[in-house]
């Protein structure tokens, strides 16, 4: 095999790789040596059917096999060869091949580049920790009694009104005819609430227990049934009762309704969710600033085809924000930075051209997502390094964990979500990366030397962003 390098301009390379036919031969040989004992047609032994005659009937599809094999064995030595990680799949051109004819094709690429860490010990960076004080303790089991809130038929003769339940029975009609799903008996509706249809709760404002009336309502023109989207309907309303909101009284019996033995065990609960929200906080914060301290310390090139497809995400996102279109594949630069899985994997496609994604974004917006983009892919690079040099790995119990805690998010559906992740590789690899991050993430904070300072809730959740942004208006 013949292996000629044509060009190495930056992280850009590009070989020529020549197969001699003779070694393809061998490989089609073998094949139809292998097909020969598994085929059964009439008139011969098992084992005995020509090799001609089977290369006429089988030579196209085998010699399809034999390529595939041919160009990942060829194109995984002729990386090994040049000691070339590559950074996205390399794209192959093939320039002949045919049955008895060497195989010739370019193969070009885009490689890793080639960095040092920074010192890890040198870095320091600073945890954010806050108390939780009593009075959010106090709204919080404020707003639990709120979700526990009960309502009562009241005996009085009044009119219902915002925040009061009223039940009622009703049917509506367009031009008269009632419609499917438009029905219902002693349905109970919290007036204020907007529950039903914009305009149906504001009417029965005033209704009380026993009034008869109708509702007139137009429905949106997005709404969901397309065949009442845009019409007007008439609801004849029967009104049963008025019920009065009833709030949970915030006390020992309350504790017990959800399973503590008392008020003070409800507000040590209350208090520990609090303090593991402030917790995970207090770590993005601290997450962000390793990041940031190691894009300080790294300034390398990095492979365009990486970076443009980051850009391409970056730039969708941002549509999709804007409501131009939907695609949710990306969070904002802080929110954190993507491991890059530098694998390889050689399909041999070619790749895809794709359509321009940033037509109407003006030169500072594009300007600012490319450099988004370049720090993403920087950081992706040197985190999947330090995880390669220090063997760190996502282990098996992870992924599962990490499953399970997506699962639990789909009541009902955990077995269909398990399913989904282990029949769909690029949706377990999307699970992996965030995983394989936070541990790396977690590697660096133990090397690191870091200072902890207790700030106040509202400073522990303030945007940093905003700061530095106040900070450098007020200079």
């Amino acid at each position: 095999m013949q292996i000629e390098q044509l060009s190495a301009e930056g992280l850009k390379r590009e070989y020529k790789i020549v197969v001699p036919a003779e070694d393809v031969e061998a490989k089609m040989s073998a094949k139809l040596k292998e097909l020969s004992g598994q085929v059964q047609m009439k008139g011969f032994r098992p084992g005995k059917v020509p090799p001609k005659l089977l290369r006429q009937m089988y030579g196209k599809s085998i010699l399809g096999e034999v390529l595939e094999e041919t160009l990942n064995e060829s194109s995984q030595k002729a990386l090994e060869d040049n000691d070339v990680r590559p950074a996205v799949q390399p794209s192959i051109e093939i320039e002949s091949f045919d049955e008895g004819q060497d195989l010739a094709y370019k193969m070009s690429l885009e490689i890793l580049p080639d960095f040092e860490i920074a010192d890890l010990s040198s870095l320091e960076v600073e945890r954010l920790t806050a108390e939780v004080p009593d009075e959010t303790v106090d709204s919080a089991l404020e707003r639990l009694a709120q979700d526990q809130t009960t309502y009562e038929k009241i005996e009085e003769d009044r009119p219902a009104a915002e925040g009061d339940a009223i039940v009622i029975d009703f049917v509506g009609k367009i031009d008269g005819e009632p419609f499917e799903g438009g029905a219902g008996e002693e349905v109970q509706i919290v007036l204020g609430q907007g529950q039903f249809v914009p305009g149906f709760e504001e009417q029965l404002v005033g209704k009380k227990a026993g009034d008869e009336t109708v509702v007139t309502i137009t429905f949106p023109e997005e709404y969901g049934a397309k065949d009442l989207a845009g019409k007007e309907a008439n609801f004849d309303v029967t009104v049963r009762e008025i019920r009065t909101a009833r709030a949970a009284t915030i006390d020992d019996d309350f504790a017990k309704q959800l399973g503590l033995d008392d008020l003070a065990a409800l507000r040590e609960t209350m208090r520990g969710r609090i303090a593991e929200e402030y917790g995970e906080i207090g770590r993005m914060r601290l997450k962000r600033e390793v990041l940031d301290k190691l894009a300080e310390r790294h300034d390398f090139e990095v492979p365009p085809g990486m970076v443009e497809t980051e850009y391409d995400q970056i730039v969708r996102q941002a549509k999709a924000e804007d409501g131009q279109q939907d695609d949710h594949d990306h969070e904002h630069d802080h929110d954190h930075e993507h491991d890059h899985d530098h694998g390889h994997d050689h399909d041999h496609d070619h790749e895809h051209d794709h359509p321009p994604v940033d037509e109407g974004l003006d030169d500072e917006k594009k300007d600012e997502y490319r450099k988004i983009a370049e720090r993403r892919v920087r950081l992706g690079l040197v985190l999947a390094e330090i995880g390669r040099e220090n063997k760190l790995e996502v282990t098996p119990d992870e992924v599962n964990r990490e499953i399970m805690k997506q699962a639990r998010n789909f009541p009902g559906q955990e077995r269909m979500v398990v399913d989904f992740y282990q029949k769909n590789p690029d949706a377990m690899q999307r699970l992996r990366a965030p995983v394989f991050e936070d541990k790396v993430i977690d590697f660096i904070v133990e090397m690191a030397k870091v200072s902890e300072r207790k700030v106040s809730p509202e400073e522990l959740s303030a945007d940093p962003d905003a700061d530095e942004e106040n900070a450098a208006a007020s200079a």
